[in-house]
This record gives C-alpha cells, sequence and structure tokens, in this order.
C-alpha cells in the first residue's frame, strides 16, 4: 500500500510553483512571461496572474441591481510553462541540488546557475 501512496503524490507534483516566474511555451499565450498566482494539483493546471482571462458578465439577481462584469484567471496546462530567469532572460528545466550551506536550490539546466526564484 505505500507504493501506491508514493506514485499517487509523484503524480500530482508540479514543477512549478506559486510565485515562481515562469514564460509560456506552448498555446494562444506563447511567449508570456507571468508570475503563477495558483497551483492546482488535481488537474496538473496553474493560474498565472493578468495572463489568459476570460469575462464573466453576471446577471441582475434582484430588481434594481445591475448587472456586473467580473475578470477571471483561466488556468493554463502545466506542460505549457517553464521556469525563467528575469536576470538572463531564459527559459529551462532545473535540476534540484545541495548548495554548500546544506539548503536545497533549483539550478538552470541550460545556463547551470541558480534561479532567483526565492520558493
Amino acid at each position: 500500500m505505500p507504493k501506491l501512496i508514493n506514485f499517487i503524490n509523484k503524480k500530482n507534483k508540479i514543477h512549478v510553483k506559486q510565485g515562481d516566474q515562469i514564460k509560456i511555451i506552448a498555446g494562444i499565450h506563447k511567449g508570456k512571461i507571468g508570475i503563477v498566482a495558483q497551483v492546482l494539483h488535481k488537474t496538473k493546471k496553474v493560474i498565472i496572474k493578468d495572463i489568459n482571462t476570460k469575462t464573466k458578465h453576471n446577471k441582475p439577481r434582484q430588481e434594481g441591481e445591475s448587472g456586473t462584469i467580473t475578470i477571471i484567471e483561466s488556468p493554463i496546462d502545466s506542460s505549457n510553462v517553464m521556469l525563467y530567469d528575469s536576470v538572463t532572460q531564459i527559459a529551462s528545466r532545473y535540476k534540484t541540488i545541495i548548495n554548500t550551506q546544506g539548503i536545497k536550490v533549483r539550478v538552470l539546466k541550460k545556463i547551470n546557475i541558480e534561479s532567483n526564484n526565492k520558493n
């Protein structure tokens, strides 16, 4: 039974965290850069601040009320985003290493330097 639990936990792991700066690599918004606002582990999707927004028109519920327009950020599949370094302006996959202080850090594979995302 423990093997099944480990499999389920690994299956829903996503390579970006809340607050990371990312670049979209596929889809309508390809090439845009944003910050992860929320991670949805069950569906393996991420919500990015001010990207992939939809407008929702709400009807008035009672007499005398006016309708409202709300802007909702829709999720994007996590496979369509990649970790981004704003200093070097490079999007890359990452590897996790333990530095000299004994702290786990994420290192970008393309340029082999520590990511500036502080999560």
